[in-house]
């Protein structure tokens, strides 16, 4: 259905969306003022800025003046926006709100990317009537990502709203009466809430500003900007990342509609800071005498061709945080049966099962906004909140959301906040966890179950059986678990939507079993069933589909055999193996070649080490946990600040390495897109994730530098006065400069930054993306099409795991910081990565006579770490929790059993 609007006598057709009046006219182009509606947050009219002119019909002169964002569209609305009464109240209320704002807009960072400053502009406001002593305040310690610089604040409420409303955290809050409010914490201290960096872009002012940014600063107009993917975790939410002077200086969220709409978690906003590195490797090193020498590029490939000629074999060992476009060139390379996923075992088999179910069941996979429309939610064993934040933010939405349905009943349209909050009261939708330990989502969840993976694996195999009867009963199970699981059982047939959400972060092939059992069951009697099931890193899905050897073979494959070369690509093997394993196999070995961006501590084992770049200085694919293929761009290319550096992407390496024989190197990543698409049929969907380098439009390639982008020439004149011209990006369509075109909303072309005339904040996001006018195009999953066969039931229940004594089964946890292999290396956040904590039940404790927060050594064959106590009420007796991933904790400890007396207290 289309509405009819006027808008100054000029009549507009409007797809009717339930949107208000300011959210239309904003995407049509007009520049209304606003500072505290936001599209995922509503109205609330706090702000009163903007004001427009609304009509009761054609032949009313006078109208009444409207907050455009608290006003609904009818079909024949008449409104102006440019008439003088509306323009002098706008004018009015932007005066009043600067009252106490500090005119200190040169030495404020947000200056250049500021609302605030846009909307001042637009209502030519411009000189200062007030001549009294303006408002000061103290301002608080938010943490080491987030400055406070509260007399800069003009109460817009948008900050408490979404951080206590949006993302539910409960350390901010907002203080004070009448004119005399502060927005902060009652102490000072770090954020608590993962979303807590999302404050930089909701504030339309300079109150919260980017501490990391603050390192290496430099204006909008001043910075580089390329499209990109967030490697920190299997979601890939779109990033928008700068830079200038050759360091990544912002990482700013990118809308996609689909994805992560407008939010960004804090590992994926302040996470980066490995790529700034100094101690990066950025030339080729060999070892010799056990230590490392530079070397010349044509010197270290006449060895590695030496090395090719008297070795007749060669190993590649891929890597979860690779692109696609590089492990598929290093499977090219050495041949299927000799490439390695870079994965162990159980990460392996876990993974494969689970592409195997979203493959086969014809299951709904949801994107990341899409899983706000579920009504019944049960996570089963997988900390979202760690593991992959922004599904949880997601989650928390989700249960908020029960007044969608009543809403629409009683014509409550979705902007209208406040009547939204009313009519929901304390209403919640459902949610199940099922976990080892306590999660950061159980404040929101009805009911929780905690107990070992096999107890956990038998409730959900029960709830399956509840389902549907050919999945296996589950014997000796306790009446209250039969009572909840018929519970649970009753709630998924009855959900309009109900979905699974489970994960291999703890490892068991037996427990994605038993998942999959259930969505089979659930699928079978609703079918808007929906599942995620979560592989560990950015491209775990994408090495899955092309496929390989574990690493477990792998080691087995090299290790009593000399005559191997070994090629190991973005890849720590400390992350996942044990020292003692590692250091047998590969400690004498003269013929290691490494690939990687960062000094790890595998490196002392290479032979030849050979610099690859980060995911902002490459251009390549990754695919999330749904099978969607997302490109991520190159940002800068590091020989334009500095000539002598050899860093290549790491499919250009191997793929000099492929052709050290005929001498080939010219090559473009479309032509390695061409090679995956043609030899791998389960990445023909691979082409589409970008347009090509030869994309053009008007003859002109696409901008990465805003327009007012100044000081280019002068950015080496410290070295030398004459220019350097800008490098020739031949793998995208993108320029290294300002010259070329740049339009948002061109169908499916990713944005390099967000700009619109007039509006050089982000918040010019709302007036170019057009959701008012046109229905989005809905995605297509191709894991579909990659069906081979159903998927039988699972017919494997584990029996109960019984406590030995004075013995501790070790199960994983993860945090946020320094769980995945890449934060570790951010020097900013060591503080906060370097505390490593261990998990004990209190019964435990007891035994041990350990205390919250005491010191212990963990002595377990070649691992030794020491381990702050954390005591659990929740933790089964004689499981421990460790942050599994951290130093000295390798991945493979997980299910490993430890002696009690392996525990020391210091």
């Amino acid at each position: 259905m289309t509405i009819n609007l006027y808008i100054d006598k000029k009549k507009y057709k409007i797809k009717e969306k339930n949107n208000n009046l300011l959210q239309i006219c904003l995407s049509l182009g007009f520049n209304i003022p606003y500072f505290c509606w936001h599209p995922e947050m509503g109205s609330v009219g706090s702000c009163r800025q903007c004001a427009i002119k609304k009509y009761q019909n054609y032949e009313d002169k006078d109208g009444q003046i409207v907050m455009a964002c608290m006003t609904s569209v009818t079909d024949d609305t008449f409104i102006t926006i440019n008439d003088k009464e509306s323009k002098k109240f706008r004018k009015f209320i932007i005066e009043l709100l600067m009252i106490n704002h500090p005119h200190d807009c040169p030495i404020c960072e947000e200056g250049g990317n500021c609302h605030l400053q846009d909307m001042t502009v637009i209502t030519k406001h411009k000189s200062r009537r007030y001549n009294f002593k303006k408002r000061t305040y103290y301002n608080q310690y938010l943490g080491p990502f987030i400055s406070h610089e509260m007399n800069r604040c003009i109460t817009c409420y948008r900050c408490v709203r979404y951080y206590k409303e949006y993302a539910q955290g409960n350390d901010f809050g907002v203080f004070g009466i009448s004119n005399n409010i502060y927005f902060g914490r009652t102490k000072e201290g770090m954020l608590k809430n993962e979303f807590s960096g999302n404050l930089i872009e909701i504030c339309p002012t300079g109150v919260f500003t980017d501490k990391i940014n603050s390192n290496n600063y430099a204006r909008k107009w001043d910075t580089q900007f390329s499209p990109s993917i967030c490697q920190q975790c299997s979601v890939g939410c779109n990033i928008s990342i700068g830079e200038r002077y050759g360091k990544l200086i912002k990482v700013d969220n990118r809308y996609n509609n689909e994805i992560n709409n407008y939010f960004l978690c804090d590992k994926g906003r302040f996470g980066h800071g490995y790529v700034n590195n100094n101690k990066r490797p950025k030339y080729i090193f060999i070892k010799k005498n056990n230590k490392l020498l530079k070397i010349k590029k044509n010197k270290a490939l006449e060895i590695i061709k030496n090395m090719m000629i008297k070795y007749n074999k060669i190993i590649g060992i891929g890597s979860t945080r690779a692109s696609t476009e590089s492990n598929f060139i290093l499977k090219t390379l050495v041949g299927k049966k000799n490439f390695s996923t870079g994965m162990t075992k159980e990460e392996e088999e876990t993974n494969k099962l689970i592409l195997k179910i979203l493959c086969n069941s014809n299951i709904n996979i949801p994107s990341l906004k899409n899983i706000e429309k579920y009504d019944v939610i049960c996570i089963f064993g997988e900390d979202i909140t760690q593991t992959s934040p922004c599904i949880a933010l997601a989650v928390r939405q989700a249960i908020k959301n029960t007044m969608n349905n009543l809403s629409k009943k009683i014509n409550i349209e979705k902007w209208h906040n406040i009547a939204r909050s009313n009519i929901k009261q304390k209403k919640i939708n459902d949610l199940f966890i099922t976990s080892i330990n306590k999660t950061k989502l159980n404040d929101i969840s009805k009911w929780s179950y905690y107990g070992s993976i096999e107890d956990q694996t038998r409730f959900i195999f029960s709830i399956a059986n509840k389902l549907n009867k050919n999945s296996p009963p589950v014997l000796n199970l306790n009446v209250e678990l039969i009572k909840k699981s018929n519970y649970i059982a009753n709630k998924l047939i009855h959900a309009k939507n109900p979905l699974i959400i489970s994960g291999n972060q703890l490892g068991s092939i037996e427990m994605i079993q038993a998942v999959s059992n259930l969505i089979k069951a659930l699928k079978i009697v609703n079918s808007n069933t929906g599942a995620i099931l979560l592989p560990s890193d950015v491209n775990s899905m994408g090495v899955s589909l092309i496929g390989g050897i574990s690493l477990n073979k792998t080691l087995k494959k090299i290790k009593n055999n000399n005559n191997i070369i070994i090629i190991i690509m973005e890849n720590d093997l400390y992350y996942r193996l044990s020292k003692k394993n590692i250091n047998n196999i590969f400690k004498k070995r003269d013929n290691i070649i490494l690939i990687d961006h960062q000094f790890t501590k595998f490196t002392k084992h290479a032979k030849i080490i050979l610099p690859a770049t980060t995911f902002a200085e490459s251009t390549g694919t990754v695919i999330n946990y749904e099978g969607r293929n997302q490109r991520f761009f190159k940002l800068f290319e590091p020989k334009f600040y500095d000539s002598d550096n050899l860093m290549l992407e790491s499919w250009k390496w191997v793929k000099k390495l492929q052709n050290i024989f005929n001498k080939k190197n010219n090559f473009k990543t479309d032509e390695i897109i061409n090679e995956c698409y043609k030899k791998t049929i389960k990445l023909k969907n691979i082409k589409n994730a970008a347009q090509s380098s030869s994309f053009r439009i008007y003859g002109q390639k696409l901008a990465r530098s805003p327009q007012r982008y100044s000081g280019r020439t002068a950015l080496q004149t410290n070295l030398n006065v004459h220019e350097k011209s800008q490098p020739k990006d031949k793998d995208t369509m993108f320029n290294f400069s300002m010259e070329g075109y740049y339009k948002l909303n061109i169908k499916n072309l990713q944005t390099p930054f967000i700009w619109s005339p007039g509006w050089n904040s982000n918040q010019a996001l709302y007036k170019t993306i057009k959701e008012n006018q046109k229905p989005k195009k809905k995605f297509k999953n191709y894991l579909y099409f990659l069906k081979t066969k159903n998927i039988n039931w699972f017919n494997k229940i584990p029996e109960k795991d019984i406590k030995k004594k004075n013995k501790l089964r070790i199960y994983p946890f993860y945090t946020i910081w320094g769980s995945e292999e890449l934060t570790k290396y951010f020097t900013k956040i060591n503080k906060y990565i370097n505390k490593k904590y261990i998990i004990l039940n209190i019964c435990d404790a007891n035994k041990l006579k350990l205390n919250n927060d005491d010191l212990v050594e963990l002595h377990y064959h070649d691992t030794y770490s020491n381990l702050i106590i954390k005591i659990s009420s929740y933790v089964k007796k004689g499981y421990i929790g460790l942050p599994l991933g951290k130093k000295t904790l390798p991945l493979s400890l997980n299910h490993k059993k430890i002696n009690i007396n392996d525990l020391r207290k210091i």
